[in-house]
């Protein structure tokens, strides 16, 4: 079709572990000789899919397997996957710095790739060589790219150090010119890897609004890859997810990111179980219910860092005047403990109970969060940990206002128990 910008069709692409090279001179012979006689690579029938959690014998892994999808012309498309899951192996083949194994790409207009921190600049060069220099590489004219050069500089920020070389940046100067080359030296495809992370809060925002401007605006194609869901949202209208180099989804954003985050954390919003016979727990405690409950305006409304949410957790208890306390861990999309907080011990009879975390607002980052629960018992012994139980996605505010508020010493969240029966 003619606004199809980029085709991928069957793409694979093999690696041999523990080679440093292509391969060896044995395996070069045998493939040469099959080739000759007419009939397929053997080495393609080898190995198997990416799956690090499993260890196998073979020698080979695909770390994509029938790779198949279009962009059309000013189409953000976001790419998403847990680590080892073949994204950046797939931005590298359309970036054409590696070959697929198997497969063919067809890319219309230049193409600009921003996959890792110093991709494509001279260290030797000063800031300003580098960005002619780029120019260069993506067939722009000396005029065209000083008609851009301010506008380059301003948006890195790094006007004093222009005319250093780029060796004696820091990480974040790196990616701040980087990026600022690959967007302002206008190629028709923008590619950019996970290396925006680098950069602080303030300059991946700055970076969002001027990748959704080369795609709303300038009608350029975007293809972006990130572990963040909510800049993954705001800038991409079609997602690709890929899991042991496989595309496991490809479709509109919301729905794939919410099945991504669905499968891979264990959760969403609510897990229930009626029968406590085949709820999760032990014969001590069992859990019944828990829900993320934010206290939203409409249904549809995302949870944003203004709101307040409960988390509601019922279960039953089995033993009669036990000691138990109740113990819930925050992990971000990372899966970093950022958080814990507990109940305070009680003595509790057989039956069914409740406790609700009240989490205030502003209190929570802009981040995905995994729920753990554990049920402690005497003497802080764990009677039971329910590990990824929930999961919930809290969205930067973009209402305009701000909190004015002042903090009254430092505010935790409150979990408390109410007896059920």
């Amino acid at each position: 079709m003619p606004d199809t910008v980029i085709k991928v069709e069957n793409i694979s692409k093999q690696y041999r572990l523990g080679e440093v090279s292509t391969g060896t001179l044995m395996h070069d012979v045998n493939k040469w000789f099959y080739k000759v006689r007419g009939k397929e690579n053997p080495y393609l029938k080898i190995g198997e899919e990416n799956d690090r959690t499993k260890k196998t014998d073979s020698e080979y892994v695909w770390a994509l397997r029938d790779i198949n999808f279009e962009v059309k012309r000013g189409e953000a498309l976001g790419i998403i996957g847990r680590n080892g899951a073949g994204k950046s192996t797939l931005l590298k083949i359309l970036s054409r710095t590696t070959v697929p194994t198997i497969g063919s790409i067809k890319i219309k207009g230049r193409v600009a790739s921003l996959l890792e921190v110093g991709t494509g600049f001279h260290p030797e060069l000063t800031g300003r060589d580098n960005i002619f220099l780029n120019g260069a590489i993506l067939g722009m004219t000396k005029r065209e790219i000083k008609n851009k050069f301010d506008e380059i500089v301003d948006f890195a920020g790094v006007q004093r150090y222009i005319d250093t070389p780029v060796k004696r940046y820091s990480s974040g100067m790196y990616v701040r010119l980087a990026f600022g080359v690959a967007a302002h030296l206008e190629p028709e495809i923008l590619i950019v890897d996970e290396v925006l992370a680098v950069g602080d809060a303030e300059f991946q925002k700055k970076c969002l609004g001027k990748m959704k401007d080369v795609s709303d605006k300038q009608g350029r194609t975007v293809l972006f890859v990130s572990h963040n869901m909510t800049a993954i949202k705001s800038l991409c209208t079609t997602v690709i997810s890929l899991g042991n180099g496989l595309i496991t989804e490809i479709g509109d954003s919301n729905s794939v990111i919410n099945n991504y985050l669905y499968n891979h954390m264990n959760g969403g919003m609510i897990q229930s179980f009626e029968n406590p016979k085949i709820a999760p727990g032990n014969e001590v405690a069992k859990l019944k219910r828990i829900e993320i409950r934010p206290e939203l305006d409409y249904p549809e409304e995302p949870i944003t860092v203004k709101k307040k949410i409960n988390i509601d957790i019922e279960f039953w208890n089995f033993e009669s005047n036990k000691t138990i306390n109740l113990t819930i861990f925050f992990n971000n999309f990372a899966g970093e403990c950022v958080f814990a907080n507990g109940t305070v011990a009680k003595i509790l009879p057989i039956g069914l109970h409740k406790a609700t975390c009240a989490i205030p607002s502003n209190f929570l980052n802009d981040d995905t969060y995994n729920i753990s629960l554990m049920i402690v018992g005497d003497s802080s012994y764990p009677i039971y940990f329910f590990e990824n139980i929930v999961s919930f996605e809290v969205n930067e505010d973009r209402s305009g206002s701000s909190w004015h508020g002042k903090w009254p010493g430092y505010i935790r969240p409150k979990l408390d128990f109410i007896f059920l029966s």
